[in-house]
């Protein structure tokens, strides 16, 4: 009997999209010329509504001539108490699925577009790791304009002090990297501002940076907060959705 074939590997090209067209760099461009078709995934609104975040990435689409596959995301369990490496691996596991489906019913190569750069905070790479187990791919990968040097160019400011690290964080796990003595952060991903006892440190926030919606806000955290509520739910109205971070800085930190 003859051995099976070996499938040619699948191309897959990722692309760092920044917030949108306007952060689309030469690189990505000529990328995105080499793709015959770019896959996003929609979140489903309540309203029925097109989710916005998809509305930006099919307007890159048109900008570059592309047919856009969009997928519908599969749902994940975002309500407090909720085990949240488990919901975020089921999640996962969920759109590798969806990916692999894609796979089979559009030929040529495949194009993704990620919010900032594939390689903070993002999981797309992970999930083209896991997909690689089921299908032979091979992945091209673009690197965008992240979230971090927007937040230092808008705020005019460099991230960390001569002499002293930058820890880069989430929300969800700031109290830990207080516990840890961490002195100078930036936090990401944040469903809510939790800075109690933090109001004598310094804070330079932004939401939306380079797209619809964007503020900033800077100060000493006790001052500001109000703002920033403020801030963050102008944004969200605008755009009908909010991306926030900010640079916390403890009152002592100097250069040294």
């Amino acid at each position: 009997m003859a051995e099976p074939r070996h499938r040619a590997p699948r191309r897959v090209v990722v692309v760092g999209i920044g917030m949108g067209p306007q952060h689309v760099t030469p690189e990505a461009v000529a990328a995105l010329a080499r793709v015959d078709v770019v896959l996003a995934f929609a979140k489903e609104a309540d309203d029925g509504s097109e989710d916005p975040l998809l509305a930006v990435r099919r307007e890159v689409c048109a900008q570059q001539g592309l047919d856009l596959v969009v997928v519908a995301d599969p749902p994940r369990e975002r309500h407090d108490g909720v085990d949240y490496a488990a919901a975020v691996e089921a999640w996962h596991h969920a759109r590798v699925e969806a990916y692999e489906r894609v796979l089979t019913e559009h030929d040529g190569v495949l194009g993704l577009l990620v919010w900032g750069d594939p390689g903070l905070y993002d999981s797309t790479l992970r999930l083209l790791d896991a997909l690689g187990e089921r299908v032979p791919l091979e992945v091209e990968v673009v690197p965008g304009i992240g979230s971090l040097p927007l937040l230092a160019a808008r705020h005019r400011l460099v991230l960390h002090d001569v002499g002293h690290p930058l820890h880069v964080t989430t929300a969800r796990r700031l109290p830990e990297a207080l516990a840890q003595g961490q002195r100078n952060l930036v936090v990401m991903l944040n469903r809510r501002l939790e800075l109690d006892g933090l109001e004598d440190w310094s804070i330079w926030w932004g939401a939306n940076l380079g797209g619809v919606g964007e503020a900033l806000v800077a100060g000493r955290v006790g001052d500001v907060l109000p703002a920033i509520a403020a801030a963050r739910a102008r944004a969200k109205q605008q755009a009908g959705w909010v991306l926030d971070l900010f640079l916390l800085r403890a009152p002592e930190q100097v250069a040294g």
